[in-house]
């Protein structure tokens, strides 16, 4: 299994990052690839890349929340740690207009301009979206085929949304949000439309815990160990088995991030 996408610069991460890596490869997760959510973030991302070069990768970018407090040179930052390896795509980049930690018309300049660096770099881009899918896709529409590919990270949006990102080509990026028959029951209903050739698993630890893992963790920290409850909820609520899943999901994250690893 690959994760395509882990937070492990998380805080929550800080006491013991060593053994969670660790825990994941023996759990079958053969490959994290660790989310850039602002310049420091990917800097840390990048870091523990070197560290671990056979378990991890990174992306790096600057997460709608954080579009206000961009530094003027930040997009030069960004292109010189992507032209590192272990780099595999911009982002995690798009908008959030739930709580606007950042001012709308920041987050869509901020934005615009990753994914202008995505078509100069020829990266993929790693995309954030909540409650804006309408602005969302009008900036990305004059790419869709200028960059190489585009995921739709966690996505969590409705058939219409899905459809119109199966359109463009999108991969898409399941949590384990799919657990969660509370909040999730939409994605639930649709995520039998999501043919294998566009799906991609990712826990993005420490966030969204599966409610499905048995018996119940003490720690509500998600972990990449967990990515297994992800697939075995895709599996029941579809005709997919697990295996398929895990095959398919892992030669399509390897042709997205350009990974060399076995998964």
């Amino acid at each position: 299994m690959i994760d395509i996408g882990v937070n492990l610069t998380n805080s929550r991460f800080e006491k013991d990052v060593d053994e969670v890596i660790s825990q994941a490869n023996a759990c079958g997760v053969k490959h994290l690839l660790v989310t850039g959510t602002n310049v420091f973030e990917s800097q840390k991302a990048l870091e523990l890349c070197l560290k671990y070069p056979q378990s991890l990768s990174c992306t790096v970018g600057v997460h709608p929340h954080d579009a206000d407090n961009v530094a003027n040179n930040y997009l030069e930052v960004l292109q010189s740690l992507a032209s590192l390896p272990s780099v595999k795509a911009i982002g995690e980049c798009g908008l959030d207009f739930n709580r606007n930690f950042s001012t709308p018309t920041n987050q869509k300049k901020v934005f615009t301009e990753q994914v202008k660096l995505a078509q100069h770099l020829q990266l993929p881009l790693f995309l954030h979206q909540r409650d804006a899918f309408k602005e969302w896709f009008e900036i990305l529409t004059p790419y869709f085929t200028h960059v190489p590919f585009m995921v739709s990270h966690c996505f969590t949006g409705t058939e219409e949304e899905l459809n119109l990102c199966l359109e463009a080509n999108m991969y898409i990026g399941i949590t384990g949000w799919i657990c969660d028959e509370r909040r999730g029951q939409g994605l639930r209903d649709i995520i039998e439309k999501i043919p294998l050739n566009r799906l991609l698993i990712e826990t993005d630890a420490p966030y969204l815990t599966p409610r499905t893992i048995r018996p119940k963790p003490k720690s509500s920290r998600n972990e990449p160990k967990y990515l297994r409850y992800v697939v075995e909820e895709i599996a029941r609520l579809t005709d997919y088995s697990e295996q398929d899943i895990i095959n398919n999901t892992s030669e399509n994250a390897q042709r997205v991030f350009g990974l060399g690893v076995k998964a």
